[in-house]
């Protein structure tokens, strides 16, 4: 999730709160992996159950759905809230 993320970052994160598009979240793919993306749109998955379509903030790097397609609602595990540490930036996550 570079630029705005970096490996170590530690990460305070909403379990409660649905995503919205934009959001940066906590996943589960297809494989198993958990890992940080941003939700970019509302998609159904291959199955028809309603999922987000996430994207890493550098495209070059990283697996996300435009190799995995589409994640499920259920395996979007958490929004993230804050970066608590290094001392977050000025910008909204």
């Amino acid at each position: 999730m570079r630029p705005t993320l970096r490996p170590g970052d530690r990460l305070l994160v909403d379990h409660h709160r649905g995503p919205r598009e934009g959001d940066v979240v906590v996943a589960r793919l297809a494989d198993g992996t958990v890992a940080v993306k941003r939700a970019a749109e509302r998609r159904t998955t291959a199955a028809g159950d309603p999922g987000w379509w996430l994207l890493s903030d550098d495209p070059a790097v990283g697996v996300d759905s435009r190799h995995r397609g589409p994640v499920r609602e259920g395996d979007v595990l958490a929004v993230v809230r804050w970066r608590l540490w290094p001392p977050p930036l000025r910008h909204r996550l």
